[in-house]
């Protein structure tokens, strides 16, 4: 089952990864695979067991037709993870800053690396 991962790892925390379920591994807990984390020899993906209510659903495509627009909140595609951030300035090209408001740091991204935020509450996708 193709699923997103939420880790605590420091340096990360706060950013959602794609993932796989390979198999529960005992109460509430999963060994999942990242498809985009390596483990430390760069061998093979990252595998690790994680707790269920750190992992979420993919959540479903949403098209973007016309741009964001400021204040707009987005999952940008940054350091092999989404996080979620706020459109600060529309820039030109298709390109956006975005503000990551816990880190207090703005980068600039291409609307290819953005989606809009979706939050996974009681079983449903909602954009807030």
């Amino acid at each position: 089952m193709q699923v997103e991962v939420l880790t605590d790892e420091d340096g990360l925390k706060g950013a959602w990864f794609a993932a796989t379920i390979i198999e529960p591994s005992g109460e509430d807990k999963y060994l999942i695979e990242y498809k985009t984390l390596r483990n430390d020899d760069d061998t093979e993906f990252l595998r690790e067991v994680i707790r269920a209510c750190n992992i979420r659903p993919c959540p479903p495509e949403i098209i973007v037709v016309d741009g964001f627009k400021v204040w707009d909140a987005v999952d940008a595609y940054y350091n092999e993870g989404l996080w979620v951030g706020v459109i600060a300035k529309v820039l030109i090209n298709s390109n956006y800053e975005v503000n990551f408001i816990e880190y207090d740091e703005k980068t600039t991204f291409n609307q290819a690396d953005l989606r809009p935020h979706q939050d996974w509450l009681n079983g449903k996708w909602v954009v807030p």
